[in-house]
């Protein structure tokens, strides 16, 4: 299976419905065509079935196509013919989900990752070293194809304390124990990161042969329990790296390749770790760990999965230079984007667990977060100030902190922020209840039992004449109809139904968006301009991107070369490609004269970091417009990531008037 191939499944399989031939090439970088040969080459892989399906003519130029619900291409034969992996319609293509994950899985195997995950694992085993030749015979492909295998193995092996020496055609893998366990650990998060989060996935991508996929699992489980029993709370996603650790340690010990012991005193914390980790890894994975080992890995538990609950035995000491460092992070988060983060419990928490990855970080062990994409594109405000939270620890410690840390950080903000985020997203609502004794206060008390905080009754009308025109609440809930229903009124039955409450959430949920994109349009017809709408963009990558888009900025002396230099290093810490199609580039400091964004569209796609992106959104903030920054920010993420909205941007803002006008028309709804 081809890299375009992989990646291309991995795109049907997150898309939940149809998508066309046109935002597949635009995501891959690749023309239509390319996309159709590539999804031709893929259904002539299926398992034969009853069925087999057919291309759709309108597949062809599909890429405009709003059509709604496509018509099912699927012809009936009476033979068994391939089954189709992927539909096509006039919407464009939808994956069948199951039969192409296994395909993928099936596929797996030989795959060029894997040739690459196998040489490695060859170079791992191989204390003499490697003949390149025998292997180019043995796998079949030229000499030309290993050593380009072996470019990209040399890339894997960046920060791991690895290198390869070459003599000839015998290239041979020079590092220590622990550089080399460093190594199986990046192959086997190479893995994860293309979704393989399942035991056979792991096992064969660490090359984990003397273990079953099957012990994964139940170690996972019973290793949480163990550690609860003892006082400690479970990171579950670090639990999952933790599990994989000691189970490279287990099979690397079982080809002769222990640890040796320190002459250090390990803490009573970690001699109850080590026992706990020893006699799992004895019963699950079927080896005895020796002392060098167990020392590694109980250190590797207390800077992973573990904080404590205060329980005695189980505390754990704060650094106070970490703690200082953390102090000053938060503060200045708190004041720059004025959100409310600035407590002592929180910080606390995230003190210990950037206590925690800065010891990951020193050991350049870093922990993976399978969260970050989502939490990138669905809560870009909360990333970003994980982000300059990060910014800030980094330069205190001089530790980096990479963007899986970053997400782990964004989950402490966003756990922080939660309550106050959903009182700010309250709404407030009259009752209209003209009725016979209590009939009011009894649907008072049902609606407060059933919404709970996200609507607040401030107003009950008890009269059957009430003044409509006067309540200017959110919401109108009323048992009598109004004589001029609009879009904030639910009518409801004496006695509320579920029904009821249905109605009354979907009508919430569109006053919230309403509220927010009002906000929204008002603020961008400020902060847009059309000398700073350039299509189509033509950059070669972010950096790139970034400049041009500066320029009108420059020009209009809104931002100065600082604040370029600053975005440049702001995209280096983290990618701000929030979504697989916009990026929103700008700097940690809001040192902007005014805030202002520069719009970029690509016609088709330009690269950003790993991915490909067709909107770039360069936003300038200002000390004095800092409300602004989480309207515009969030909100804009918000708009352009929603598939139908973006294309039809796109296809209709041909020019700044053209796409100001789309922009508000899809706020609008």
């Amino acid at each position: 299976m081809s890299r375009r191939q992989e990646q291309l499944i991995n795109l049907l399989l997150r898309e939940p419905g149809w998508i066309t031939a046109g935002s597949l090439a635009d995501l891959l970088g690749v023309t239509p065509r390319s996309v159709r040969s590539y999804i031709a080459q893929l259904n002539a892989r299926a398992p034969a079935g009853p069925q087999a399906a057919a291309p759709h003519p309108a597949s062809s130029d599909s890429s405009t196509s709003n059509s709604a619900a496509p018509r099912s291409t699927v012809a009936h034969s009476a033979s068994a013919q391939p089954t189709a992996l992927i539909e096509s319609g006039p919407a464009g293509y939808r994956a069948d989900r199951a039969a192409l994950a296994a395909l993928r899985s099936d596929s797996g195997r030989a795959s060029t990752r894997d040739r690459l995950h196998g040489l490695v694992h060859e170079l791992l085993e191989a204390q003499n070293g490697i003949d390149l030749r025998r292997t180019a015979e043995r796998l079949y492909v030229s000499m030309a194809t290993v050593e380009a295998d072996l470019v990209r193995v040399r890339e894997l092996l960046a920060g791991t304390g690895n290198t390869i020496q070459r003599s000839g055609a015998r290239a041979l893998l020079v590092g220590d124990e622990l550089a080399q366990r460093r190594l199986v650990s990046k192959l086997a998060h190479e893995e994860m990161e293309h979704g393989s989060f399942d035991g056979e996935g792991l096992r064969r991508a660490a090359g984990l042969g003397s273990l079953e996929a099957e012990a994964f699992g139940p170690f996972k489980r019973e290793l949480a329990a163990q550690l609860a029993e003892q006082g400690y709370y479970v990171n579950e996603f670090a639990s999952a790296d933790v599990v994989l650790h000691v189970a490279i340690a287990a099979d690397r010990v079982s080809h002769g390749h222990p640890l040796e012991g320190t002459h250090l005193q390990p803490s009573a914390q970690q001699e109850r770790l080590a026992g706990v980790v020893g006699a799992l890894a004895s019963q699950h994975f079927g080896v005895s760990l020796g002392q060098g080992d167990l020392q590694h890995l109980a250190s590797l538990v207390l800077t992973r999965v573990v904080a404590s609950d205060g329980s005695a035995g189980t505390e754990v000491p704060l650094d106070p230079e970490v703690e200082r460092a953390v102090i000053r992070a938060v503060g200045h988060a708190a004041e720059e984007y004025l959100v409310d983060i600035a407590h002592a419990d929180f910080i606390r928490r995230l003190s210990l667990h950037v206590q925690n990855l800065v010891h990951r970080a020193r050991e350049q062990a870093f922990s993976r977060n399978p969260l970050t994409k989502s939490l990138k594109s669905s809560y870009p405000m909360i990333f970003q100030v994980a982000v300059s939270i990060a910014s800030d620890i980094t330069e205190q410690l001089d530790v980096l902190i990479r963007e899986d840390e970053i997400a782990y950080i964004a989950m402490h903000v966003g756990g922080r922020l939660e309550r106050s985020r959903r009182a700010e997203a309250a709404l407030t609502a009259t009752i209209v209840c003209p009725g016979y004794y209590e009939l009011h206060d009894l649907l008072r008390s049902r609606l407060d039992e059933s919404l709970g905080p996200g609507i607040e009754v401030t107003a009950v009308e008890t009269r059957t004449d009430p003044d409509w025109a006067g309540m200017d609440t959110d919401l109108v809930l009323t048992t009598i109809e109004p004589p001029v229903p609009d879009e904030r009124t639910v009518q409801l039955a004496p006695f509320i139904t579920d029904a009821d409450m249905q109605r009354i959430a979907a009508v919430a949920s569109r006053r919230r968006r309403t509220r927010r994109l009002t906000r929204l349009r008002g603020e961008l017809e400020r902060y847009f301009s059309p000398d700073a709408f350039l299509r189509p963009l033509r950059a070669k990558d972010e950096e790139d991107a970034i400049r041009q888009l500066s320029a009108p900025l420059l020009a209009q002396g809104i931002i100065d070369e600082d604040y370029v230099r600053g975005t440049i290093e702001r995209e280096r810490l983290s990618s701000t490609a929030f979504t697989e199609s916009l990026a929103v580039p700008h700097a940690l400091t809001m040192t902007a004269r005014r805030t202002a964004l520069s719009i970029g569209i690509a016609e088709g796609s330009i690269r950003w970091g790993e991915g490909r992106i067709q909107v770039v959104a360069l936003a300038a903030f200002s000390e004095s417009e800092r409300d602004a920054f989480q309207t515009v920010f969030e909100q804009l993420v918000e708009v352009l990531s929603e598939r139908e909205s973006l294309q039809r941007i796109l296809r209709r803002g041909t020019d700044f008037g053209g796409f100001l006008d789309e922009l508000v028309a899809v706020i609008d709804g």
